[in-house]
């Protein structure tokens, strides 16, 4: 909903049935689904955006042609930057024929949409079973330099592409040179191994911010099935978007040796 009225505020003045101050109010309501939503994933009790005050947007929302008072909360509309569900971003690239284009069958998430750094810690360990750490060094591509504020969502999927474990973005990139773009940061897997259903793999999307369009697509995509899953390095090869969490339809993204880099550190009781 927060994405829907997101576009209806940044539509154009001669496509919109609304004024610039209604479609500011839509825009500062998007902005406090928004907040609603990061309280509801939030581990931590303080400064959340309460559901008594999502009540009281409803109102607003339901009078927006009439509405003209001040508004409830202190907020500043989403701005134009916005990272896309899942999916939703392909849509838009269709007029793209780049090297980089591709077809084939994204999935979308039945996890929320997350920001760049929503890490999760460790789970408790359990007799007898055994945790995954994957430390994700670098991703080389031939236009590293490039890419602005890039950063990776990994998710467990299984075979219908269907998730598993809560999707986790990486925070943007330490730095990029050369040829890669370096992260050097660990992603706790959310399951223990042994309880990861036969055939489901661990996703790594790299995504970059595209300032000609202003939101956050998914450059490729990279993916490690369980018999991978074995400790010390590992380097998995780069596929051509969109993410197919089926894995029917794979390219390779280049025919240049271009891979990503990761460490794997299994944790047994």
């Amino acid at each position: 909903l927060a994405r829907h009225l997101q576009k209806e505020a940044q539509s154009q003045h001669n496509n919109s049935e609304f004024t610039e101050d209604q479609k500011k109010t839509i825009a500062k309501i998007a902005t406090c689904l928004e907040l609603r939503s990061a309280a509801l994933q939030s581990t931590q009790s303080q400064d959340e955006f309460k559901l008594e005050d999502l009540k009281k947007l409803e109102p607003i929302l339901k009078n927006i042609l009439t509405y003209n008072k001040e508004f409830p909360f202190d907020v500043q509309p989403v701005p134009l930057r916005k990272i896309l569900a899942p999916g939703e971003e392909e849509h838009l690239e269709f007029e793209e024929d780049d090297e980089e284009g591709g077809a084939g069958a994204g999935s979308p998430d039945s996890f929320p949409v997350r920001v760049p750094g929503t890490l999760l810690p460790r789970l408790p360990s359990e007799p007898g079973m055994t945790l995954l750490t994957i430390n994700i060094e670098k991703i080389g591509l031939k236009d590293a330099g490039q890419c602005i504020d890039p950063y990776i969502t990994v998710s467990v999927k299984d075979l219908n592409g269907i998730d598993l474990t809560p999707v986790q973005d990486t925070p943007v990139a330490l730095r990029k040179e050369d040829t890669y773009v370096h992260f050097n940061v660990d992603i706790e897997i959310q399951k223990h191994v042994e309880k990861l259903t036969k055939g489901a793999a661990i996703f790594f999307e790299f995504k970059h911010y595209k300032p000609k369009k202003r939101f956050t697509s998914t450059k490729c995509f990279a993916f490690m099935e369980m018999d991978e899953i074995k400790p010390g390095a590992i380097v998995i090869e780069l596929y051509k978007k969109p993410t197919d969490f089926k894995r029917k339809k794979l390219q390779l993204l280049t025919k240049k040796p271009l891979y990503l880099h990761l460490h794997q550190t299994l944790h047994k009781e």
